[in-house]
């Protein structure tokens, strides 16, 4: 949510940050201001209400101690007048706080500088690409005829439990699922992220916090008896771990990681990108979060932008990192760069993390804050990033490491796999 103190020094600003990302409702911004400024008068009203009450009061006492009873109760009943428009004036407070509130929460996080104008992923800027193309037979096959015939998952098996997109993975499918997880966060560890292991359900106070309430409800599975929702990414319980918390600023930056299954309807997906692995409505992920010091947030982001990165050249992927549009960034991002990885057989991209700077978006929706030198709660920066989504992964490991006899485990993952190949 972005700070109410910024529509009064720039609102040009925000107008321009809220154009850039396509946003269709700039009239809220007057909106906003207009309520800001009811808000701030009616508070010098009841502020001056409340010095004459307090001076009243002392009046009173020093007359009655002269023995003018009289003009005591004349103030008493000036005072009991001003305490019912206090009142008045409280209720209507709370009344434009709300106002102001409810119109806030429908403004996404404003750009950085250097997001690139745009509506589509075609206007995404590439920033730098790595791997190379593997060189595969004329009978390359896709992922999903690959799990078929190594036996690795089963997709009907799934829309029979469940429905489409919920795979069942099974025997070496499943084994390299849990190799994976344990490589990203084996990786993580090692570069200072503290594991943790959330609930896979948030009640609705956790997920207005990242910002997927309201903007991104109709995506999330929510169970309505007990009004908590299944969460889309391991990001919002994490995050929400210093929901209404003042850090020591000596503790920054945290850095926090954790896996869990995400939960996502997709509602709106078809044809090819429903493919197989390529979009499922429950998968595996391995997420990063730091909280730090404002001045230090863009020097994070460039650090777990190397860290992800580093992670596919070690997974032998050929990769390259966009820079997001305007129009194609999430509610909550001032700046993201997504991953996508080249699938061999299918002949495309496909995206497997983003990492984001939210800048202090989410921080002022949760109260996470930190005291600065003087003493002063300010509020922190939150990033986050996927390290990494597992589905459209092993999408590209199984078909860019696919060979006559089986597909080969990169280096790095088979200490965890326990072999080289699978066959």
């Amino acid at each position: 949510m972005l700070p109410i103190h910024l529509f009064r020094q720039n609102k040009e600003l925000i107008l321009e940050g809220l154009k850039k990302k396509n946003f269709k409702e700039p009239e809220l911004v007057d909106q906003i201001i207009a309520i800001d400024e009811r808000r701030r008068q009616l508070q010098v009203e009841n502020d001056n209400i409340a010095g004459f009450i307090n001076s009243a009061s002392k009046n009173i006492g020093q007359l009655m101690a002269k023995g003018n009873k009289e003009e005591a109760e004349g103030l008493k009943a000036e005072v009991a007048t001003k305490k019912d428009a206090a009142k008045d004036i409280a209720q209507r407070l709370a009344e434009l706080e709300t106002e102001q509130h409810d119109a806030l929460i429908k403004l996404p996080n404003l750009p950085h500088s250097s997001v690139p104008f745009g509506k589509t992923p075609e206007e995404n800027e590439v920033v730098r690409t790595g791997g190379s193309t593997p060189d595969l037979s004329a009978q390359k096959l896709p992922h999903w005829e690959l799990a078929a015939k190594y036996g690795l998952i089963d997709f009907e098996l799934g829309n029979k439990l469940t429905g489409s997109g919920f795979p069942v993975y099974m025997g070496q499918g499943a084994k390299l699922q849990r190799a994976l997880i344990s490589y990203f966060l084996s990786y993580n560890i090692d570069a200072g992220y503290k594991e943790y292991y959330p609930p896979y359900m948030v009640n609705e106070a956790s997920a207005y916090g990242t910002g997927q309430l309201p903007d991104k409800e109709g995506q999330m599975y929510h169970a309505t008896a007990d009004n908590f929702y299944l969460i889309p990414t391991a990001e919002v319980p994490v995050t929400n771990i210093y929901r209404d918390t003042i850090i020591a600023e000596h503790e920054l930056p945290v850095k926090m990681t954790a896996y869990t299954p995400c939960f996502r309807r997709e509602a709106g997906s078809y044809g090819k990108d429903v493919r197989g692995l390529n979009r499922l409505h429950q998968f595996d992920k391995v997420e990063i979060v730091q909280i730090v010091q404002p001045d230090n947030s863009y020097d994070a982001l460039e650090g777990m932008v190397a860290h992800v990165e580093l992670l596919l050249v070690e997974l032998g992927l050929e990769y390259r990192i966009l820079r997001l549009c305007g129009g194609d960034m999430s509610f909550t991002s001032a700046l993201t760069y997504d991953f996508e990885v080249y699938s061999a057989a299918q002949e495309r991209w496909l995206e497997v993390s983003s990492v984001s700077n939210f800048e202090n978006f989410q921080a002022n929706r949760m109260k996470i804050r930190y005291k600065d030198a003087g003493g002063k709660p300010q509020l922190v920066h939150s990033l986050n990033g996927s390290s990494l989504a597992l589905p459209r992964i092993v999408a590209c490991l199984l078909e860019n490491h696919q060979t006559p006899d089986g597909i080969k485990i990169p280096a790095a993952l088979q200490p965890f796999f326990g072999k080289e190949m699978i066959n």
